[in-house]
């Protein structure tokens, strides 16, 4: 008899309940409590962030922040999605233009993922259709 309390396996009465883990699944993106999912960098040298915007979805926050670590880094930076960023860096970009484009790629993906309905397809995301030319009133 003797271990035969703690050999035998007696179901719990009460289930435990996890802790609310956010799921983070790329990098430089985490989810605000309420669900929009922010993104921002960290400027080379220098202990200032750039904030890069909060969006829907963790693609566009991914893509912001992709558009962003490759302007401050260049071609060696570790991306989320490395097919879909532009190669054509223009070096010395200040902090504002370097926000200002990930913003446009980041709202861009969002409105596609949001709007789209679509989302099982894997859209082509450098394919966007121009501001001014989308305007059809």
């Amino acid at each position: 008899m003797d271990g035969a309390c703690c050999t035998a396996s007696s179901p719990t009465s009460s289930p435990e309940i996890p802790k609310r883990q956010p799921e983070k699944p790329y990098r430089g993106i985490r989810m605000r409590k309420w669900g929009k999912w922010v993104a921002e960098i960290r400027e080379p040298n220098k202990r200032s962030r750039i904030w890069l915007g909060s969006y829907s979805s963790p693609v566009a926050a991914a893509r912001a922040y992709d558009t962003a670590l490759f302007h401050l880094r260049g071609p060696s930076a570790r991306l989320n999605f490395p097919e879909f960023v532009s190669k054509d860096a223009a070096d010395g970009l200040s902090a504002a233009a370097i926000r200002k484009k990930a913003t446009e790629v980041g709202a861009r993906v969002d409105a596609m993922q949001t709007g789209s309905g679509r989302a099982s397809e894997k859209p082509d995301l450098n394919e966007f259709p121009c501001p001014e030319t989308s305007e059809e009133n």
